[in-house]
């Protein structure tokens, strides 16, 4: 029992000294936006800001393709409304 509570305290820490996600080398961000979430495809990688928009950057160049602009007013809404 005790070993499980250690463990547990362990990944409780780890979780909480997380940094947010890694970003490829290859992609930068503007200066002031923080990464909130990253996932990959082929090809692409889509970068979610703290600043409520998706970048969508080529996975080899780096480059912006396209930009979202999330609003605000659409989260938490569901189909029916």
């Amino acid at each position: 029992m005790v070993v499980g509570l250690v463990t547990l305290v362990v990944l409780l820490v780890m979780r909480f000294r997380d940094d947010g996600p890694i970003l490829p080398e290859n992609l930068t961000l503007q200066d002031g936006v923080a990464a909130q979430a990253v996932t990959m495809g082929d090809g692409w990688v889509a970068i979610v800001t703290t600043d409520n928009r998706i970048l969508i950057h080529d996975r080899i160049t780096g480059a912006v393709r396209q930009e979202v602009v999330l609003s605000p007013g659409a989260f938490g809404a569901s189909a029916g409304d």
